[in-house]
Order: structure tokens, then C-alpha cells, then sequence
């Protein structure tokens, strides 16, 4: 189908530079046949992606790419993740099939109704899902045969305030979260993210999200594939809950570009 060859787009950079920027939540973008499987209404189905989707995303990643000194990949999600959520497992280890919220959502974020329950969510699975996550594996390995290593750096962003189908909302909620996982994230990558968003004020770490994302052929078995989530609270850098970017957008396109430079040689 037409759909399916714009759903994501790599984006070259340098062929240098090991970094993809990875931009998996920025997209409104609906499929007609998909949207057809969505019980909201247009108005609530809208109120849902204002909530649901990590807007200017990938503005953010694009306004970095241009300042960074070596131009890095990006890998950018063109359809909403309420489409197929490309970061979770499409199976029993997804945490967030408890909430209705696994790599295809039958949940909202209120944890309402947004798919029938009964929904087989395998046709979205093969049809969405398993082309994005091969087009991701052959990114990564394209940096480690080209660069002999691959950076893999998320950019997402949250609200304000916790939304209830968030199972670990409780904790802080600083300007930046930076997620982690304990074979990809090295110290060294670590510490020039907490040094490269110094600018934007505090940084934490995995609250209220955490971990990363790597393509299951080498996660936890290739150390030289790195991977940082940077999670941008919204108020830093736009009217909530969908509205338009602020002044805060360039702050922290800076910062990431900072972040590039840093792990690029």
C-alpha cells in the first residue's frame, strides 16, 4: 500500500559519524484504513495525539543535525504512534500491555477505549512494526560497518504532569530526563548528555521514563552500539498539550547538537 514506503525516513548525515537521531513519537499522521479501526471520535481522537505525541520531536532533531560540526543520520517516524508504537516489544516482555499500551494500543493515555478489545493487533504488527524495526536494524549496522560503532540517541519528550496510563509517573520530573540501560548507555556517553543539557536546567536520570532503544539483533550483545533516550519535559519548549514551540526549541536543539559533537569522534 502507498502508506507503507513514507511511514519512516532515514535521513543521512555524514557518512562519518556514528550517531542516528532516532524520532519515533513525533508524527500526527493517520492512515485512513487504520484511523477506520479507532473508536474516538475526530475531536477525542485529536485531545489523544496532542497528549500522546512528542511534538516538535523532530524539529528538535532536524535544528540539531544543521548546528552539529559532523552531520549525524536521523531516523524519523512519519506516522503516529498510535498507528504502531515502534519502541515496544510486540510481545509478553512489554510492560505497557498492561495498561492497553504495548506496540499496538488498544488504550489511551486516560486509559480509555481506543481500539476494540478483540483487536488482533498482529496485521499492524507485520504490516507497520516489523518494516520499521528492519529499516532500524540496518541503520545501526550501517554506522558499525561505516564507522565501527553506532550512537543511537532517542529524542522524546513528556508533560508537565503525569498522564494516568503512566506506570511510574511518581518520581521526578526534571526538564530532562536522560534514559539508560546498563550494557548500551557507557558513562562516558552519559556524562556528555548531563553536560551538553547543563544549559537547559536539571537533568535526571530514567524518571519518569527510562531505558533505551536498540534493535533487538544487537541489544545486549554489541557494546559498541551506545544508545541514550533524552527525554525534554514540554513546557521547556512549547504550549501544552499539543500547541505550538516556543523560544525553548533552540535552547535545546543547541544542547543536543552539543551532545552529537561530543560523542561523534
Amino acid at each position: 500500500m502507498s502508506d507503507a514506503p513514507a511511514s519512516f525516513e532515514t535521513v543521512p548525515g555524514d557518512p562519518a559519524s556514528p550517531v542516528i537521531l532516532h524520532v519515533p513519537h513525533s508524527s500526527r499522521h493517520i492512515p485512513a484504513d487504520v484511523r477506520a479501526g479507532i473508536v474516538l471520535d475526530d475531536a477525542a481522537l485529536e485531545r489523544e495525539l496532542d497528549h500522546i505525541t512528542d511534538a516538535h520531536t523532530a524539529e528538535i532533531a532536524r535544528a540539531a543535525a544543521g548546528l552539529a560540526g559532523l552531520t549525524p543520520w536521523r531516523f524519523v517516524n512519519r506516522t503516529s504512534r498510535l498507528v504502531v508504537d515502534p519502541e515496544r516489544f510486540p510481545d509478553e516482555r512489554e510492560e505497557m500491555t498492561a495498561v492497553g499500551m504495548g506496540a499496538v494500543y488498544t488504550r489511551t493515555t486516560h486509559r480509555e477505549v481506543l481500539r476494540s478489545d478483540g483487536t488482533d493487533p498482529e496485521p499492524l504488527i507485520e504490516r507497520w512494526f516489523r518494516p520499521y524495526a528492519r529499516a532500524m536494524t540496518e541503520a545501526v549496522a550501517g554506522r558499525l560497518a561505516a564507522t565501527g560503532r553506532a550512537v543511537i540517541i532517542d529524542v522524546h519528550s513528556y508533560p508537565t504532569e503525569p498522564l494516568p496510563y503512566e506506570l511510574h509517573g511518581r518520581g521526578p520530573r526534571p526538564p530532562v530526563c536522560l534514559g539508560t540501560d546498563g550494557f548500551h548507555t557507557s558513562p562516558k556517553l552519559l556524562a556528555a548528555a548531563r553536560d551538553a543539557f547543563a544549559p537547559c536546567g536539571e537533568t535526571g536520570l530514567d524518571s519518569p521514563f527510562g531505558g533505551t532503544y536498540v534493535p533487538l539483533d544487537f541489544y545486549g550483545k554489541r557494546a559498541e552500539v551506545g544508545a541514550l533516550m533524552v527525554e525534554i519535559r514540554r513546557d521547556t519548549y512549547m504550549s501544552e498539550p499539543g500547541g505550538p514551540a516556543g523560544p525553548g526549541l533552540s535552547s535545546l536543539a543547541e544542547a543536543l547538537a552539543t551532545l552529537v559533537d561530543a560523542v561523534s569522534g
